[in-house]
């Protein structure tokens, strides 16, 4: 199974200036290197350009959108994920956590998927293990 990326990755990676840059980077790198298969949705893609053109303007969603997301599989979210995270945000009742996260959630559990390139703590909250490269020699 596919690593799901989340935009705190995405940001992270753009960013030298980022505290989760070195972290992401080198999962980022090891997963390319190791065949990980990367996917995510559309909805992390819209959140993803928003939050780099803001922070670096169209060159940082040129980066994203040349750079990056060419490696990374993108899922459309099926309405039923759609309404679970919806269902999920407002019964959680959290300021702090998201639809685009709650749908997120919902469209790993219903893949199957259980690491997460992800430096949001949400994740780990929900169950997903931060995606991991395996040593040399592990199968």
């Amino acid at each position: 199974m596919s690593v799901f990326v989340d935009t705190s990755a995405l940001v992270a990676l753009l960013d030298s200036e980022d505290a989760g840059h070195e972290t992401a980077r080198a999962a980022w790198f090891a997963g390319l290197d190791d065949g990980e298969g990367f996917f995510t949705n559309n909805y992390i893609v819209v959140e993803s350009c928003a939050v780099a053109q803001r922070r670096h303007g169209m060159e940082g969603v040129r980066v994203l959108v040349d750079e990056l997301l060419p490696m990374v599989h993108v899922e459309s979210v099926a309405e039923e994920d759609h309404a679970a995270g919806m269902a999920a945000m407002l019964t959680a009742g959290r300021r702090q956590l998201g639809l685009v996260d709650c749908v997120s959630f919902a469209m790993m559990r219903r893949m199957g998927a259980r690491e997460c390139l992800a430096l949001d703590a949400h994740f780990a909250e929900q169950g997903f293990r931060p995606f991991a490269p395996r040593a040399p020699g592990d199968n």
